[in-house]
């Protein structure tokens, strides 16, 4: 009955329908939320109950014919290990405690309705990736998970800045899926079978045989990985997740949390299908280096609260994508389960700092740490959790890496401790001018939040602590989490430094942009991305609408030329024929003869 568990959230979805609709109206959206969480309560118990028996009985597969025509044959498959059950207790767990969370921050939300059947939409799609066993599920999933970032984003759709992030997030990921699309078009051509387990074959043999050309490979393997990229908001198709943030909060800590998880999931589950293109690998390291230096470096600059963290979640995707590129897939799966919790707590207390404040702006932030207390020990454990500073999540994590990588790969261990400084900084940056200093006009009388926002929250709290704890029980491997007193003082000490360096650096409010004009203009560079949106603009979207201008004006001034004189031309030939009509029927009949005749003549003549 696992193939429940993804049902569970379309059926709070469907079970929303009449509140979201506005069938009922006599009690108001609430009910619709109570469904919702039931369901994902449900889920939860379920999903555990599941993991509990693969525990002891090992990895299962199931699966269910659903289409079959010619040599395609498609089937709804489900993976039962492991790793694919944790994943799926992250993201039912968090899902439920992002709703609880949820009814505190939009308590007054007059579309709550439609937040969760929205909500459930994309549990159930996450759900779905999780489990799915099959690449064609997979991605027909993720083009839910797409659609859902579509309509989430755009939640509050009549402020005209949501619709146009909404956009641009759609057609942004939409670059991944379809180039995915290619590749799992290709694959089903020459394999015959969506499953990765048949696929895992028909590659080893393929790699075995040399069937597939280098080129072919190629194109392969860059398809296949671009759906993966476009997820995780890796670079170049990065610019999604901070217009993502124009949406709710609550929908934001599933998208930093488990949507890029799910991404990294899929990624790996086609890794042993990249056999073919070494410039695939190499294409994800650059990429997961970009991604991981650049996106902490523009997270410093920036002053909205939100899209502060947006960049560290693609920084740390970006460390993932070197993890799976270097053949460690066991600490990618750490990295993405410690990342995964500790970044949804770290947006809980950041919404709850937005709801109370009503404020995004960092600049006009703070003294909230004696306001605030519940919130500011969520982000302190939340920030603990991220960085290679105390012995929680990511510690463990940075610690492997760093040894791992310095042995055969040096350069990438230097990446994960210059990202682990980076964010470092940027959590104590960030800390001092929300939690620190004196009460600004707009935190003068911040409560703390509400109950409804506290629990999930505090919950969160002692789960991120308590995760060392966690991923000793779950450890595959004796010694997985052990590493040398080296790499522990490394690791440590680039911690440290970031901490350091965010709590001297001045921070001036009133002047955010410095005076020095060498120093204002990397701050500008790196607060507007590296201007990848506008070299974007006057590249590939310059290229695109002068593509379209051409094509209209073929459009107009040829095809439609063409076609409107040849029109012009029948009429004006009707117009001169019915002038030679003499209305004499022995005329007609006679034409026709002399027709018939020259056409004998001319057959008999053709055959002799």
């Amino acid at each position: 009955m696992v193939w429940l568990i993804p049902l569970y959230g379309f059926s709070g979805m469907v079970l929303s329908l009449p509140w979201a609709a506005g069938w009922i109206k006599r009690n108001g959206p609430r009910p619709a939320a109570y469904l919702n969480l039931l369901v994902t309560l449900v889920a939860v118990a379920h999903g555990s109950w599941i993991l509990q028996q693969v525990w002891q009985l090992g990895p299962q597969h199931l699966d269910f014919a659903w289409f079959r025509a010619a040599d395609l044959n498609l089937r709804i498959g489900f993976d039962l290990s492991l790793t694919n059950l944790a994943a799926l207790e992250l993201v039912t767990g968090i899902s439920l405690l992002a709703q609880v969370y949820a009814l505190g921050y939009l308590d007054k939300e007059w579309s709550l309705a439609r937040f969760y059947a929205l909500v459930g939409f994309f549990e159930g799609a996450l759900a779905g990736v999780v489990l799915s066993s099959s690449l064609f599920m997979s991605y027909f999933l993720l083009e839910m998970l797409t659609l859902s970032t579509y309509l989430l984003v755009g939640f509050w759709y009549a402020q005209p800045l949501v619709v146009t992030a909404a956009r641009d997030a759609f057609l942004t990921k939409r670059v991944g899926d379809v180039l995915l699309l290619m590749g799992m078009v290709a694959l089903s051509a020459w394999a015959g079978s969506m499953e990765f387990q048949d696929l895992y074959v028909w590659a080893a043999e393929a790699d075995a045989s040399g069937a597939l050309s280098p080129l072919a490979g190629t194109l392969l393997g860059l398809g296949l990985i671009a759906g993966p990229m476009g997820k995780c908001a890796q670079f170049p198709m990065h610019l999604w997740l901070d217009e993502a943030m124009e949406g709710p909060n609550p929908a934001s800590i599933l998208r930093n949390s488990v949507v890029v998880t799910a991404g990294a999931l899929v990624l790996l589950k086609v890794m042993p299908l990249l056999r073919f293109s070494p410039l695939a690998t190499t294409v994800l390291l650059v990429v997961g280096t970009i991604s991981a230096v650049a996106g902490a470096l523009v997270a410093i600059a920036q002053v909205d609260i939100k899209r502060a963290f947006s960049y560290s979640t693609t920084s740390y995707l970006g460390l993932v994508f070197i993890a799976i590129a270097l053949q460690q897939p066991a600490i990618a799966l750490l990295l993405l389960f410690a990342h995964g919790l500790a970044k949804a707590l770290l947006f809980m207390s950041v919404g709850s700092v937005i709801a109370t404040t009503n404020c995004q702006d960092l600049t006009e932030l703070g003294g909230l740490g004696q306001r605030m207390p519940a919130t500011t020990t969520a982000y302190l454990v939340a920030g603990a959790g991220l960085v290679g500073l105390l012995p929680l999540g990511c510690f463990w994590c940075f610690g492997l890496m760093v040894d791992t990588f310095a042995r055969e790969q040096p350069f990438f261990a230097a990446v994960c401790l210059f990202t682990n400084v980076l964010t470092a900084f940027n959590l104590t940056r960030v800390y001092r001018q929300v939690f620190l200093g004196p009460a600004k006009p707009k935190t003068k009388r911040a409560p703390e939040v509400n109950w409804l926002m506290a629990l999930p929250m505090v919950s969160l709290t002692v789960l991120v602590a308590l995760m060392p704890a966690l991923m000793a029980r779950l450890d595959p491997e004796p010694g997985l989490a052990s590493f040398s007193l080296t790499t522990a003082i490394a690791v440590g000490a680039s911690g440290l430094v970031g901490v350091t360096a965010g709590a001297l650096v001045a921070l001036n409010t009133f002047r955010s942009r410095s005076m020095i004009q060498p120093l204002r203009a990397l701050q500008d560079l790196l607060a507007f991305d590296f201007y990848t949106e506008r070299i974007y603009r006057v590249t590939i979207v310059a290229a695109v609408a002068g593509l379209a201008r051409l094509t209209d004006w073929i459009d107009r001034t040829l095809v439609n030329g063409l076609v409107n004189g040849i029109g012009r031309f029948s009429l004006d030939s009707a117009e001169g024929l019915k002038l030679g009509v003499s209305g004499q029927l022995q005329a007609y009949l006679l034409t026709v003869m002399v027709a018939i005749v020259l056409l004998l003549t001319s057959l008999l003549w053709l055959h002799g």
